[in-house]
């Protein structure tokens, strides 16, 4: 199974197992993801959860076989491949519980997005953490700048989304990304222990993260760009978000996202007449 789901002492932890390509995220892992997460919100003896990755490594991204540059990217079945994939780590973000991403090895591309989905990150200090797609030239996508602004502000999201930049270890806890850098060995053992804290009373844990995500936004927005392509979104293809909670819980219909187009009205500004007003005589 490319997703494992263990329960233990109210804390479950979801390991992204697809070693062969460094846990990269495909159709079928991002299915499981999102029936695992299900199957949390459903256990309510659940306080806290951990995502990790099998083998040492976090995750490496999506399947690099979605990204072929012979196959159309804005595409039906492309579209709806890396929409799933985005979902996946989206409902993470949706998670009942609180959240915590255990960082060895690497987290590239999609991989930071999945970390970035979660409340709480606990990074080795070995780690190698690369949003990277311009490198590979492929347009960011799953709502990268607003995951990454969101945890570590506008800086931290340009140099990783707009010039590549790597950063690893206590690098990672300085820009904002990351709560503990500590040796690889005691990543998971870490953030276990965190995540037990929370456990120890899962339905106060429920009942408080939710509030920490209504007053403060939740890692992964239900407002977040909804890009479900790795090329620049298609006009008229971008579903709608979701409502949002206001200020008083109560749900609230978020700004239409921008579609990526433009378009031309018959006669410029400066040129059309206001309705209800006629030309005045003499001119």
């Amino acid at each position: 199974m490319p997703i494992d789901l263990d329960r233990r002492d109210g804390v479950a932890t979801i390991t992204v197992a697809n070693p062969k390509l460094r846990n990269a995220l495909d159709v079928g892992l991002a299915r499981d993801l999102i029936a695992a997460c299900d199957e949390i919100d459903g256990d309510d003896t659940v306080g806290a959860a951990v995502v990790r990755g099998a083998e040492g490594t976090f995750c490496s991204g999506a399947d690099r076989s979605l990204l072929d540059a012979d196959v159309d990217q804005a595409g039906d079945e492309q579209y709806t491949a890396m929409g799933l994939i985005y979902r996946s780590f989206h409902r993470v973000g949706q998670l009942a519980v609180p959240t915590i991403s255990a960082v060895r090895g690497a987290a590239v591309g999609a991989g930071v997005n999945l970390m970035l989905a979660t409340d709480l990150r606990v990074v080795a200090d070995d780690a190698k953490v690369l949003a990277g797609f311009l490198r590979i030239g492929v347009h960011p996508g799953g709502g990268f700048f607003t995951l990454a602004a969101r945890t570590a502000g506008r800086e931290t999201a340009s140099a990783m989304g707009l010039f590549s930049e790597a950063l690893s270890g206590d690098a990672v806890v300085a820009a904002g990304l990351a709560w503990r850098a500590v040796p690889d060995g005691e990543v998971e053992d870490v953030a276990f222990e965190l995540a037990a804290r929370a456990a120890a009373d899962p339905a106060l844990a429920r009942a408080t993260v939710e509030t920490f995500r209504r007053e403060l936004g939740p890692p992964a927005s239900d407002g977040m760009p909804p890009s479900t392509s790795s090329a620049p979104p298609r006009c008229g293809r971008s579903p709608a978000a979701p409502p949002r909670p206001g200020p008083d819980g109560r749900a609230r219909a978020p700004p239409a996202p921008a579609s990526g187009c433009s378009r031309r009205r018959s006669g410029g500004g400066a040129s059309r007449r206001r309705r209800g007003r006629r030309p005045r005589a003499g001119r």
